[in-house]
């Protein structure tokens, strides 16, 4: 299956909220596997799903719970150990707002 010429995708839109560079020869075949999915999309709209409850899950989670126990809480040196960056003693990571 190849995209519909009717209403091309925007790879480069895709790629930039996925964050990825790619090649022209990657976005020539990602182009169209993403159409493909899409189109998949497309066919699963025409199930009939009336009388179908909506869930989260396919099947039944049940959330197991530990007894709560009071424990010495972490240092902060301990809770930082593995932080990429720190600075006054919070962890440091990348700015995700754009302004």
């Amino acid at each position: 299956m190849s995209e519909p010429e009717s209403s091309p995708m925007n790879i480069d839109y895709v790629s930039n909220l996925a964050r990825i560079e790619l090649s022209e020869s990657e976005k020539k075949k990602f182009r169209s596997q993403l159409g493909d999915v899409l189109k998949y999309f497309e066919k699963l709209q025409e199930v009939n799903v009336e009388g179908v409850d909506p869930t989260a899950h396919a099947f039944p989670c049940f959330n197991v719970w530990d007894q709560d126990q009071v424990k010495e809480p972490f240092r902060v040196d301990q809770a930082l150990q593995n932080a990429p960056q720190s600075r006054n003693d919070q962890i440091v990571v990348p700015k995700v707002v754009e302004e």
